[in-house]
């Protein structure tokens, strides 16, 4: 309304001016970006050749429903992705960040408020010609903007940018909780189920221990078994009573960390089956079972129940890209904040060059509201401003100096989070590598031990040797058994390291391995 009543010269002049203000920034003084090389070796070696055998790699990223076997865990999964606090807090984070970068964007484009203003005022009798003082009414309405800058420099376009890239950088943060939380749920989980394990093997060792303790008592009344085997089956009974209940609060802490990481109870029916196997038998039940030979032969007691198989992984082949570590969503942000920290740069950089604001407004005005909107009333105004900055006792040089040096921390995070992700699968790789042999070893150790104390047993039977060589033999064995559920802990343990140091990027295509889709 107002506009259109400017001088055309003026009009054409405000109009110029706004759409050179609305175009993107004219020039950029950030300094150009480029990806850092890696601070790493080319490959991942594998320390085995790659076969035909292993699936190839595909680019799709493998989800925790391609990880997670186990259905129970899989829904203990989708539990924890609801419910889980530290998760809600990344999902919010994110929220925060792009509402930030919607404030970022608005600073772009120039801000028009109206306005109404109604006033009424007396003029004292002494200011007046007349002597006598008058009442004035004066009604105005109009729109306008104030202090819109024009980005000629750049400065606002990057700070846009920094804003964009930590809205992004957010989301990288959220993608690794999600990851973080898969994969310690994971082990949480396989580590239930092996102390469970544990605990099954400690219950029925007590069980035969306190078997061999009663009848060693009864032959010692009958003077067929001196005090100090008496005291030597005693000592084994005691010991296997506080492992027993040690494992007992381990079970408990265990569950307590599934419900943390859960957030909220977990149900009995989620559990691994370590753990569901122990809530069938219950702390008594073990030492009700009858013995066969009462001589306190653990691994007889109670077999326990298999491995849980939580996690799947293909092989990984050898000379595997460096450059795969790049989509792990932690280096990601970790980009991210390297491209926000160039951009902070150049808003520094544009605080050496003069800044162009613009305030302008139209509108009406008359001393009678009915006036308000009468011919000749329009009124308008055009101020543009330019500020040169000539000292700032050294202001804007030290600012720049900040963003320069928050350019370097971050290069060298950037780089760190790199060397942390190659090491951490580098050292998963190397675990993996021995696994199989050792558990190979140990299973072949545990029938060793097995027979050992089977013949020890049977020489104190006929009196060819003293207790004292059975409990040794009985203690190998345990610590054998004990052994073998911390190694197939450790290979599960593995699977999920992997799956965490790769970022949860690399999967078999579907066609290379059956039944996989």
């Amino acid at each position: 309304m107002g506009l259109l009543r400017l001088p055309s010269a003026l009009r054409a002049a405000l109009l110029g001016v706004l759409a050179l203000g609305l175009l993107p920034g004219c020039t950029s003084l950030a300094p150009p970006y480029q990806a850092p090389p890696l601070p790493v070796p080319a490959t991942l070696q594998t320390g085995t050749p790659a076969t035909d055998e292993a699936p190839p790699l595909a680019s799709a990223a493998v989800t925790a429903s391609d990880f997670v076997q186990d259905e129970r865990l899989r829904a203990l999964l989708d539990m924890a992705l609801a419910g889980n606090r530290d998760l809600r807090v990344a999902v919010l984070a994110v929220e925060r960040a792009r509402a930030q970068y919607g404030i970022a964007q608005a600073d772009r484009l120039p801000t028009l408020n109206a306005s109404g203003n109604a006033g009424r005022t007396r003029t004292a009798d002494d200011l007046t010609a007349a002597g006598r003082g008058n009442t004035s009414n004066q009604y105005s309405v109009g729109a306008g903007l104030a202090g819109f800058e024009l980005d000629f420099w750049g400065r606002v376009r990057n700070l846009n940018e920094v804003a964009l890239q930590e809205f992004l950088r957010s989301e990288d943060q959220q993608a690794s909780a999600r990851i973080s939380l898969a994969s310690e749920l994971a082990l949480a989980w396989v580590g239930l189920d092996a102390d469970a394990r544990r605990l099954q093997l400690a219950r029925a060792t007590l069980a035969a221990r306190e078997r061999q303790l009663e009848l060693t008592r009864r032959s010692h009344a009958l003077g067929a078994a001196s005090g100090l085997t008496l005291a030597q089956v005693q000592t084994t009974v005691d010991g296997a009573r506080t492992e027993a209940a040690a494992y007992e609060a381990q079970v408990a802490r265990g569950r307590n960390v599934l419900a943390l990481l859960a957030g909220a109870p977990v149900s009995p029916r989620l559990l691994p089956p370590g753990a569901q196997a122990l809530r069938a038998d219950g702390p008594s039940s073990v030492a009700a079972r009858p013995s066969e030979t009462a001589t306190g032969a653990p691994a007889e007691a109670a077999p326990l129940p298999p491995p849980v198989q939580a996690a799947a992984l293909p092989e990984v082949p050898a000379d595997l890209p460096s450059s795969v570590l790049l989509a792990r969503p932690d280096i990601r942000a970790a980009e991210r904040a390297l491209q926000a920290a160039h951009a902070q740069i150049g808003a520094a950089r544009a605080a050496f060059f003069p800044s162009i604001s613009l305030t302008a407004s139209v509108g009406t005005a008359s001393n009678e509201l009915s006036g308000l909107f009468a011919g000749g009333n329009h009124t308008w105004s055009f101020a543009p401003q330019i500020r040169l900055p000539i000292f700032d006792a050294g202001r804007n040089r030290a600012n720049l100096r900040a963003a320069e040096v928050a350019r370097e921390m971050a290069l060298a995070q950037y780089e760190r989070a790199i060397q942390g992700a190659f090491r951490e699968v580098m050292d998963a790789l190397a675990e993996r590598a021995t696994l199989a042999e050792r558990l190979a070893a140990q299973r072949s150790l545990l029938a060793a031990t097995r027979r050992s104390f089977e013949l020890s047993e049977a020489r104190f039977r006929l009196g060819a040797d003293s207790y004292l060589a059975v409990l040794d033999a009985q203690r190998s064995l345990y610590a054998a058994q004990q052994g073998l559920i911390a190694l197939e802990l450790a290979e599960q343990a593995n699977r999920i390291a992997l799956f965490r140091a790769l970022g949860g990027q690399w999967r078999p295509r579907p066609e290379a391995v059956p039944g996989l889709s």
